[in-house]
């Protein structure tokens, strides 16, 4: 199936609900209840083929073969180790996600805050599975993945040595609902190894998806208290952690008792009084289960003594298992960073809490078409992928008390854990924002547009993220006034072109009173000392008005006058006199001619037509010129499939 087909019929999946939650799709295309009936009706316990109990599954450098980390480890179920094993005991708890030996407390600190909600942990965690009822070595999990949720089906051999779980592990020895867990999100990342390192939202929004931001503490705005209570309330997910200045601080312990370069989960934050006076607090949990703050507010601190007995009961403070409050003034002094992850409306049921109006795009950058690089490249910028938003009600409630309509912006870029095996890094990115007003007014209400250089150039950008960065999601909070708005991604450095040769296109005299395609098409050929990319058949039947299989003069006449102006538009986009064209340049000199393509279809024009640099000569433009007149002119009426969808799969 072409790419283009692809993007169609996950449209139309998409369409039916499949990706959603409650229709996840099927990861490795393995279903868990028929692999649980086909085990239950032979007898055996399931064997996953596709993340199988060896090394490979562990991973490939740290944790690869030979590695004196994986010495020792024997892969064994739940049984093999405690006579009655039990998946989740009276509820999942935050104590139920104690770090074993990887790297990966960013997604224990995520899934402890899952723990909070049980409505949301059940869209991650299906219920219904145990060791006991129709126990068959497997079991699921559902995680969200770039704009869709898929089911990741696991048998339950976990590694470990000396017979303990060697990785996540809960207080409680015989439950095993988080090992099988992360067991599910390193299938799905690749290895166990791939999850070591990472941010807390990256947790968040694939246990959610949901859509985070994050806050430098040192610049805490004066209104992050409510933000944090009310995030608290809708549900929201919140993580933490301390910079460290060099890798030989990870993990070290300050003399107050945190962890440096270490993810924490956010679980509360309240006010008290003490002596007469409101304290803001912040709970705070070490997926440890251990090390916890010392200083004021810490468990059975003498600033408890202040509190009234009614007040601390509610608050659970001097249990010792990884968890412990702090004075807000204190929290925004010695972490550095506060990271909250919003939930789409889908994941909220309850009726009574404010929903964010959500919106999803999809697309791409493509080496030639549409990687244009940031606002630096005045010549590519305008190339870049562009999604238009339309703002309409002000808040209800600011939390900092001024009008406007909040909108926060997540640009994420895929399959960054799997490609860790092979060292490649992260594109730098990021995003603008511009206002579609004044003179772009004929624009407006418009969903599929493309700005170019004449409007975007000319005005600055409205809002964006601060910094370009290369981690896998950028995002951040904007107050904006009513209005419609476009939202252009990018990687910070565009593609560069590569180096061009310079043909030389020669026009010869044609006589005689008729010619073939085949004739005319080998004739053109060689004055334009190339061979066209266009068949002859293709070029039959875009100049062959009688069936005759030839040209007359006025039929040719008309063929040599637009063969003329397709040069003239071609010579006035190749910028740089080289002889081609960039891709870039391609998208203007297309419209110029009369054709108003979309990205998508572009894509597939710069894959059919251009050449390993991504540069088009005039003989594939001339080319992919007829090919779109034809194809406008084929008369066609499967409703199902508009212009420019029938040109995608026409064209690739």
């Amino acid at each position: 199936m072409s790419n283009i087909a692809k993007v169609l019929s996950g449209r139309q999946d998409r369409g039916e609900g499949v990706g959603t939650n409650e229709k996840a799709i099927p990861f490795n295309k393995q279903d868990y209840q028929s692999l649980k009936q086909e085990c239950l009706a032979k007898g055996t316990l399931f064997c996953d083929p596709t993340f199988p109990a060896e090394s490979d599954s562990l991973g490939y450098n740290e944790l690869g073969r030979y590695s004196s980390k994986t010495k020792g480890v024997q892969w064994k179920r739940p049984k093999e180790l405690y006579s009655n094993p039990e998946f989740i005991v009276d509820g999942a708890k935050r104590t139920d996600i104690c770090q074993g030996a990887l790297g990966d407390c960013w997604l224990l600190a995520a899934i402890a805050s899952l723990t909070l909600d049980n409505e949301i942990l059940e869209r991650v965690v299906p219920p219904g599975q145990s060791f006991v009822e129709d126990y068959a070595g497997i079991f699921h999990f559902q995680f969200w993945q770039y704009g869709q949720w898929v089911d990741v089906v696991i048998d339950d051999r976990l590694p470990t040595r000396d017979g303990k779980l060697l990785f996540v592990h809960s207080a409680e020895g015989s439950e095993f609902w988080s090992a099988l867990m992360e067991k599910a999100y390193a299938k799905l990342s690749g290895s166990y190894e791939a999850l070591s390192g990472g941010s807390t939202t990256e947790g968040f929004e694939d246990f959610t998806g949901g859509i985070a931001e994050n806050y430098e503490l040192n610049k805490a705005p004066p209104y992050l208290f409510k933000l944090l209570q009310k995030a608290l309330m809708l549900g929201s997910l919140l993580g933490s952690s301390i910079d460290i200045a060099s890798s030989y601080e990870t993990e070290e312990v300050t003399s107050l008792k945190l962890v440096k370069g270490h993810a924490y989960s956010v679980t509360g934050a309240e006010e008290v009084h003490s002596y007469g006076r409101l304290v803001q607090l912040v709970r705070i949990r070490n997926p440890w289960g251990q090390v916890e703050w010392t200083g004021p507010w810490s468990d059975n601190s003498k600033e408890w003594s202040s509190v009234q007995p009614e007040e601390k009961a509610k608050l659970d403070y001097s249990a010792e298992d990884g968890e412990f409050w702090m004075a807000y003034s204190d929290f925004i002094q010695q972490f550095s960073r506060l990271e909250i992850c919003n939930l789409t409306p889908d994941t909220l049921s309850s009726e009574d809490v404010s929903r964010w109006n959500y919106n999803q795009f999809e697309g791409n950058w493509r080496v030639g078409s549409t990687a244009g690089g940031c606002r630096n490249n005045p010549a590519t910028f305008c190339s870049n992928p562009q999604f238009v938003i339309k703002l309409e009600e002000e808040d209800d409630d600011p939390l900092d008390g001024e009008d406007g309509c909040t909108i926060l912006v997540g640009l994420m870029q895929k399959e960054s854990r799997k490609d860790k095996r092979f060292g490649r890094d992260l594109n730098t990115i990021g995003f603008s924002i511009y206002e579609v007003t004044g003179y772009v007014q004929s624009f407006r209400g418009c969903n599929n547009i493309h700005l170019g250089p004449d409007i975007l150039l000319r005005q600055q950008s409205i809002a964006g993220n601060n910094t370009f960065t290369n981690l896998r999601e950028v995002s951040e909070r904007f107050k904006l006034p009513p209005g419609e708005y476009v939202i252009i991604p990018s990687t910070f450095e565009p593609h560069r072109k590569g180096t061009l040769h310079n043909p030389l296109a020669v026009f010869s005299k044609i006589s005689g009173g008729s010619a073939t395609p085949v004739w005319i098409y080998h004739v053109l050929s060689q004055c334009f000392n190339c061979e066209l990319i266009f068949s002859t058949e293709s070029f039959h039947c875009t100049n062959t008005r009688d069936g005759s299989g030839k040209l007359g003069l006025v039929e040719f006449h008309i063929l040599w006058i637009k063969i003329q102006k397709y040069l003239e538009v071609f010579k006035k986009h190749d910028t740089d006199n080289s002889g081609t064209m960039s891709s870039h340049e391609m998208r203007d000199a297309v419209k110029e001619a009369g054709f108003h393509l979309n990205n998508d279809v572009l894509q597939v024009i710069i894959s059919r037509y251009a050449n390993q640099q991504y540069a088009i000569d005039f003989d594939c433009f001339v080319g992919c010129l007829i090919r779109l007149e034809m194809l406008f002119m084929f008369s066609f009426t499967d409703v199902l499939f508009c212009v420019l969808q029938w040109l995608c799969l026409a064209l690739s």
